[in-house]
């Protein structure tokens, strides 16, 4: 591969993008308001980007049913930590640096709102007891504290067409969960076998709270 050219600060940067308009940059305030609030509550979906200490990044998804964050006030969230995989990238990341940076997603709509802000874990049972499903109160939450809170255009979300469900791909088309674990191991895992038990225990709803 041929080196390419880089683009090293932000000088070069705005030479070839331009500046933005100060009417998106008017839209960026440190809270939320009554109508911005509503895009947290309708949100059954986000995703939470974190990073080390040593600037290594992570970005994972966080979901539940709408309003499964809760707002604690004007400036403060509570994003309850479900059951994972237990590796913990972004648990572990907000311990060493609390910058974190969130975006929701509403079904069916193009806008994203974004949220970014400083995190902090949480055990506090008082204040986890409300984040409960089906009697499973969760033993972690992420308080996020606001610093900024915006609409995201929705150029994205048009461009890939997200919620039409004529673009939607089946499943049995791409490698399973299971292929992708051996191929990454390199040994002779049984991925059918994998999958299968993956399977039924989603469908048992095991381990989501």
């Amino acid at each position: 591969m041929p080196t390419p050219s880089l683009i090293r600060d932000e000088d070069a940067l705005r030479a070839l993008i331009g500046t933005p308009n100060p009417l998106v940059v008017s839209k960026i305030a440190d809270r939320l308001n009554d109508l911005t609030r509503q895009l947290v509550e309708r949100s059954p979906f986000l995703c939470l980007a974190t990073s080390s200490a040593d600037g290594s990044c992570d970005v994972s998804p966080r979901g539940d049913a709408p309003g499964f964050v809760r707002i604690l006030d004007e400036r403060t969230l509570l994003v309850p930590d479900r059951p994972g995989n237990r590796i913990a990238d972004a648990l572990r990341n907000i311990l060493a640096n609390p910058h974190v940076g969130l975006l929701f997603l509403i079904p069916g709509v193009d806008d994203t709102f974004r949220v970014n802000g400083r995190a902090a874990l949480t055990d506090d049972a008082d204040l986890l007891a409300p984040s409960a499903v089906a009697a499973s109160v969760p033993k972690l939450g992420i308080l996020v504290e606001i610093d900024e809170a915006y609409t995201q255009c929705a150029k994205a979300l048009i461009r890939s067409d997200l919620w039409n469900p004529d673009g939607h791909v089946d499943r049995a088309e791409l490698p399973s969960g299971g292929e992708i674990l051996r191929a990454v191991r390199g040994d002779d895992l049984d991925a059918a076998r994998y999958d299968r038990e993956r399977a039924e225990r989603y469908a048992r709803r095991e381990g989501l709270y």
